[in-house]
């Protein structure tokens, strides 16, 4: 009992991004408190009524409202059955009210804490998932939520139950007999301070514990999705170690936790079984003396009866408390994580975008680099043009791109879109008028045709159709059994590396938007299939901006322009032929890839 009012810190989850839902949904939580209350209020009638059958069974007389009647079928009907009935339909309804109340309570916290966890992943920056592995976050969405909805239902649930029920069948254990109550009372005291000592261990426990099973989960997901290059280098035995040795930890970590659970819930047990030997003990001398009879003794003992359950509360409470803080702990790191690429105040929304681009003298820095990726970049993409972006692998033509679609921050004055510094507009309205096809080409595990129209809120399947056949991957749908209905697996691995790219072509260029980025787009595809799709970008899109990362001369040539790159710094701007005669780098990367398809094998340039 005073376990549970002196630690109500440690047995209700309090936090920065809990301390809300107590609000929100105060109502619903002040129905269930109500309706315990009164379950507790009239669960404590049945002790008096167990003494007037003991009392009534024992000597014939028994005590209503301070005076011996006899003990007769019209008492036991009237005194007894009738009031238990009346205390039975109270406990069963308001038990109803409060689980309702509670649990459903702690389930709108869970819904709604995750959707804000997944509303601040969405808008957190690139950086932070490239640090945060998806196997960890997963971790939080699913094992720590759930610990969460946990503590806040029951914690709720028995730090209301042991306070108020502790305390009413306390107080009527106080006024039977002040000296058996206040020996009864010394190893709950016990139970306080070995729950309060328990407790700090177990969180610390419980942290470890969340971080070996998030590693353990980080490795599941990484092999599973890896599991071809695992085949292909005939790794699965090297696999199944590193997997075994992380299984231990969490089974070791897990042990260590149990042990200090399964310590805490003995020394619960022990504790109040030797209060009910101070009862029995004491109580039997009491009714002995004669200062009890058997009937008050038995009383007094189910009223204890009532306060074990509140006790036994506090220390599943202790527990669950322990581990609920410590989720709770890795959920605030997630949700505080700072979102470092954002709109400033009073951003202007950029419309009608036309598709110009200007670099003027920008460097960057990856956040945890040591050394600019780019390097006093200055250029201009005119409205409408097609451009090629060419350089040597790392040379830093991906993040040229990735800083035109706002994935980290540039300083001001260095980068503009139609004449606005990217700044001043919001990231949303820039991002809208682009289309991008990454390196890593990423299909959801859906059908074909919802792969394509993801990119448009509605998509009539003619425009599906028509994106699909620019990118030439057209006939090889037709060919799948269900056509654009295919489902594809995971990650898209159900086609071939030349048809996820086109897929991802077809996507961008069905939202027909004003900039349009390829990144290493037709790499998989041989030369005819890259023909096509280019003949087919270049007509489809005469008059809209166009940046084709390549590694091969032969797919950027036609451009109007091209950019050479190297080590971070635009080394040339211009036409084909005017790089091949102005730019030495170029033009030895021209005749290196000349001599490699003659040769007909591969040069690293």
């Amino acid at each position: 009992m005073y376990a549970a009012s002196d630690q109500g810190e440690n047995i209700v989850i309090f936090g920065k991004h809990i301390n809300r839902y107590y609000i929100q949904y105060g109502p619903l939580l002040l129905l269930g408190i109500a309706a315990l209350i009164f379950v507790d209020y009239f669960q404590l009638i049945l002790p008096e009524l167990y003494r007037i059958v003991v009392n009534g069974m024992n000597g014939g007389l028994v005590e209503i409202d301070g005076k011996f009647v006899p003990f007769t079928m019209e008492v036991l009907l009237d005194e007894v059955c009738l009031r238990l009935i009346v205390v039975v339909l109270v406990m069963v309804v308001g038990r109803f009210l409060w689980r309702v109340s509670f649990y459903g309570a702690a389930i709108r916290v869970e819904t709604d804490l995750r959707n804000r966890m997944f509303d601040h992943c969405k808008n957190l920056s690139q950086d932070y998932f490239q640090i945060n592995k998806v196997g960890n976050l997963m971790s939080l969405f699913t094992n720590d939520l759930d610990t969460i909805q946990e503590c806040f239902g029951d914690g709720i649930l028995f730090f209301c139950d042991a306070l108020f029920l502790g305390l009413l069948a306390f107080y009527k254990m106080w006024k039977m007999d002040r000296v058996l109550t206040g020996l009864s009372m010394i190893p709950m005291a016990l139970l306080f301070l070995i729950g309060t000592v328990l407790f700090k261990a177990m969180k610390a426990k419980w942290e470890i514990r969340q971080e070996a099973f998030s590693k353990l989960s980080d490795f599941s997901q990484e092999s599973f999705s890896g599991i071809a290059v695992v085949k292909a280098f005939v790794k699965e035995y090297l696999e199944l170690k590193e997997f075994c040795k992380l299984n231990v930890e969490n089974e070791e970590v897990n042990v260590a936790y149990t042990r200090i659970s399964t310590l805490l819930n003995i020394l619960t047990t022990l504790l109040v079984e030797s209060v009910i030997c101070v009862i029995l003990g004491y109580g039997g001398y009491l009714v002995y003396c004669g200062r009890f009879d058997a009937g008050r003794l038995v009383e007094y003992i189910v009223y204890f009866d009532s306060i074990i359950w509140p006790v036994m509360a506090v220390s599943m409470l202790i527990e669950k408390t322990s581990r609920g803080k410590a989720s709770l702990n890795r959920i605030g790191e997630l949700l505080e994580a700072e979102i470092t690429v954002k709109d400033r105040a009073g951003v202007r929304e950029l419309t009608d975008m036309k598709g110009k681009i200007e670099f003027r003298h920008l460097s960057f820095r990856y956040p945890d680099g040591e050394t600019d990726a780019l390097r006093d970049v200055s250029f201009t993409i005119h409205a409408g043009e097609s451009v090629g972006v060419v350089g040597r692998t790392g040379s830093g033509k991906t993040i040229l791109v990735d800083l035109i679609l706002r994935a980290y921050n540039v300083a001001d004055g260095t980068l503009f879109i139609d004449g606005h510094d990217v700044n001043t507009v919001s990231i949303h309205s820039v991002r809208e008028g682009c289309a991008y096809v990454p390196q890593d080409n990423f299909l959801f595990s859906d059908t074909i045709e919802n792969n394509i129209s993801f990119a448009a809120d509605e998509a009539e399947d003619a425009l599906v159709e028509h994106a699909a056949k620019l990118s030439d991957v057209h006939d090889d749908i037709m060919d799948f059994t269900a056509g654009y209905r295919t489902i594809l697996g995971e990650r898209g691995v159900t086609v071939s590396g030349g048809q996820k790219q086109r897929i991802s072509i077809a996507r961008a260029l069905l939202k027909d938007s004003a900039i349009l980025i390829l990144d290493d787009s037709v790499s998989a595809v041989d030369m005819k299939t890259e023909k096509i799709i280019l003949k087919n970008l270049l007509e489809e899109r005469k008059g809209k901006t166009t940046i084709l990362i390549a590694h091969r001369i032969s797919t950027v040539e036609h451009m109007d322009k091209i950019i050479y790159i190297d080590e971070g710094k635009v080394c040339a701007v211009g036409s084909h032929e005017s790089l091949c005669k102005n730019c030495e780098d170029y033009r030895r990367m021209v005749e290196l890839q000349r001599m490699e398809e003659e040769a007909g094998g591969e040069t690293d340039v």
